[in-house]
């Protein structure tokens, strides 16, 4: 039953340079099946070694999609011997946007019509507001050539890859991107196209499998907030939250009226 389970790996805190839990989510019934303590590779191990005594078999896990931690890629290619990772591509675009972010803060010292556009540059368009678009559009009518707006087309440019319909248009695509980026003149974009490159296989692997994250980023919103309405949690009623939050789990056995959350 498990040869064509995808897992996803997600990352949540505690409160913010504290405390972690790592969980692993089934993602085509979309629920969490386990809670590891931290953020290391130990947290596969873990999970491998419950996943076993509860009568799965991780030697069958093929799919597993988490971010570039180098821990989490270490942990799986360690204890999932079969395992394809894909790498997340909510988080690709969230390091594109950073250097994106780098280079504005860096024209923004000199360029004073960049100042109050962050969230016009780092936005997607759809999601802009009517001032923010009339702010980005001013931006790139602009005469000047600004760095930063150069920086935004390469990130557009970069999720305009994931609409190519064959792997072979993907492949071919994040190549002439992975050029132009590494061309760009701009350090920080430079930095996280070298990035790209070393995760190049995770990241072709997309389209092969699939794997939508928005699933893990919404059970992490989910479990954020409560922990937000609860004003925190200690670290074991963290991961007993969690686990009501995102687990799916079945009362009925002691309540028959009781249904799967």
């Amino acid at each position: 039953m498990f040869q064509t389970i995808k897992y996803g790996v997600c990352l949540t805190s505690i409160s913010k340079g504290h405390d972690y839990i790592t969980l692993f989510v089934e993602m085509n019934e979309r629920k969490t099946i386990h809670i590891s303590d931290g953020k290391d590779n130990q947290t596969v191990k873990d999970f491998v070694s419950t996943f076993n005594e509860h009568n799965g078999d991780h030697t069958k896990i093929t799919k597993v999609s988490c971010d570039m931690s180098p821990a989490f890629i270490k942990g799986v290619k360690k204890n999932l011997p079969h395992a394809e990772i894909t790498f997340d591509k909510f988080h690709i675009i969230k390091l594109i946007n950073k250097a994106v972010d780098e280079v504005r803060q860096e024209e923004v010292k000199t360029v004073g019509c960049l100042k109050g556009s962050r969230y016009a540059i780092l936005k997607n368009e759809a999601n802009l507001t009517q001032k923010q678009r009339e702010i980005r559009n001013q931006l790139c009518l602009s005469k000047q050539k600004l760095k930063t707006i150069r920086a935004m087309h390469i990130r557009e440019a970069f999720q305009d890859i994931y609409k190519a319909d064959t792997i072979e248009k993907f492949k071919q695509q994040l190549k002439e991107w992975y050029f132009w980026a590494t061309h760009s003149q701009l350090k920080p974009i430079k930095k996280v196209a070298k990035t790209i490159k070393k995760h190049w296989d995770g990241i072709l692997q997309w389209k092969v499998t699939q794997i939508n994250n928005g699933l893990l980023e919404g059970l992490n919103s989910v479990i954020q907030a409560a922990k937000r309405k609860a004003r925190g949690y200690k670290i074991d009623h963290f991961k007993t939250i969690a686990y009501l939050l995102t687990g799916k789990l079945d009362f009925s056995w002691v309540n028959k009226y009781c249904k799967p959350i």
